[in-house]
């Protein structure tokens, strides 16, 4: 009876990760998604605990695993509710480490386990997968949260991708060796794969430009999810086995879905990273042109009495935590008549939703979010654009220019607007480290300063007028 029980909890459990992963695709019901999941895995977790057996024994060590539950949670909470949205990506990124930590861990332990009960050569096989996957999880998930926030910086040497693959073949030749031999044979091999395939993380994170890291992010959260499916597959966890497959599956589509928004095979993020280029003087444009300023009155004026206005959100919005701004600017316009829209790329911030969840937490209304292919189409019969702080993503060099790193990349073409107002703190290039040819066009018009304290003043200039 209690073996059922444990099952309709896996089998709940399951079906609240499939409907919370449904949910996550909208942004009006992903909070919801996002809590029905949790509810269902805390229901899975507690229904592991008490309900399940092995050769006729529960589990027991309750004071450890709730102490060790009550530190996570603790932990966790804090981490959550301190995180700025500009440290969100490299939360994402800690967290996701750890899952792939996890995952290892549980390879290190169940091949000791091995060691002494015999071997089974599909576990060995599903164990030595997931050691290989968690720890690249591990140490690349460590890499790109050090790269996001500042501490790590892009490093590359010539002959690094083949010295990658070099290492990636010899862990998988002594993984094959360890399959054939057995475990016995040399366990020192064992652990000198944990070894490499840290290795291998680090390496492979290292030289990837900043442009591309939500793509490495999604990567590497597919990854995790393919090694808590080995957990799953391992204790025969129906539950576990589940939510690792829609974590690797969604990280896998999502990836693609990704580079498809970029224009660029993942091959090409992989080994064709970009994001170190300099930049031209701070006045001079790419063919000689100069940047023109607009003041704050001007700027308040030419939206107040346009007809539509679209605002582009960018990670400089994010860092000036000025979406609440934003969003009071935008109500004030639509009181003077003004339809107000945001145009989101998908890749726009340093990680996939980035924008998408900045605005949510101003209570932006959903249905003001346009995507890409969508905003685009409205360009072309909107007065007024105000781009906060994006960069690479309403570039035209990517339409125009085919020596440019990022030519191909679907844009937001905010050029097709009667008039471009673009917020920044300088004249620096993005994150991908390239010149803007948008600044220097004719019907473009610079906005310097802090996003939060440029929208605090244009919105005083609109109120009074």
């Amino acid at each position: 009876m209690e073996l059922n029980i444990l099952v309709v909890c896996y089998l709940i459990g399951s079906i609240t990760f499939i409907v919370g992963l449904k949910m996550l695709s909208n942004p009006a019901s992903a909070r919801k998604g996002n809590l029905i999941a949790a509810g269902g895995m805390g229901i899975a977790i507690l229904g592991t605990i008490f309900l399940y057996e092995e050769d006729g024994s529960r589990l027991g060590n309750y004071g450890w695993i709730f102490s060790a539950l009550l530190l996570g949670s603790i932990v966790g909470t804090l981490m959550a509710k301190r995180v700025k949205m500009t440290a969100m990506p490299e939360m994402v990124s800690l967290f996701n480490g750890m899952g792939g930590a996890c995952a290892a861990l549980i390879s290190v332990i169940e091949f000791r386990h091995m060691l002494h009960v015999g071997v089974d050569q599909t576990s060995l096989l599903i164990i030595l997968l997931g050691l290989i996957i968690g720890s690249v999880s591990f140490s690349g998930s460590m890499i790109a949260w050090g790269k996001l926030n500042g501490r790590v910086k892009d490093f590359a040497f010539q002959g690094q991708h083949i010295i990658n693959l070099v290492i990636l073949v010899l862990n998988l030749a002594i993984a094959g060796y360890l399959m054939i031999a057995g475990p016995a044979a040399v366990p020192l091999f064992f652990y000198l794969i944990i070894f490499l395939s840290l290795l291998y993380g680090v390496f492979f994170v290292l030289p990837i430009g900043g442009a591309d890291m939500p793509v490495v992010i999604s990567l590497l959260n597919s990854f995790t999810g393919v090694a808590a499916a080995c957990g799953g597959f391992l204790y025969n966890n129906k539950v576990m086995l589940t939510g690792g497959i829609l974590v690797g599956a969604a990280g896998t589509l999502l990836t693609i879905l990704m580079c498809k928004a970029m224009n660029r095979s993942l091959k090409n993020v992989l080994i064709g990273s970009f994001g170190g280029k300099k930049s031209v003087s701070a006045s001079q444009g790419p063919q000689g042109g100069t940047y023109k300023e607009l003041s704050l009155s001007d700027a308040a004026m030419v939206m107040s009495y346009a007809t539509k206005v679209m605002i582009v959100p960018g990670y400089g919005l994010a860092v000036a935590q000025a979406q609440h701004v934003c969003h009071e600017l935008e109500k004030t316009l639509e009181s003077k008549g003004v339809e107000v829209k945001y145009a989101i790329h998908p890749v726009a911030g340093r990680m996939p939703g980035h924008m998408n969840v900045l605005l949510a937490e101003a209570d932006v209304s959903y249905d003001k979010l346009l995507e890409m292919e969508q905003a685009n189409e409205e360009f072309k019969t909107t007065d007024v654009v105000l781009v906060l702080g994006a960069n690479d993503v309403v570039n035209p060099a990517a339409k125009t220019d085919p020596s440019s790193p990022i030519y191909g990349m679907p844009i937001l073409e905010v050029e097709e607007a009667k008039l471009i107002i673009v917020n920044k703190r300088s004249m620096k290039p993005g994150y991908a480290g390239i010149e803007n040819q948008l600044f220097f066009q004719p019907k473009t018009s610079m906005l310097f300063g802090d996003a939060k304290k440029a929208l605090q003043d244009l919105l005083a200039e609109v109120r009074n007028i």
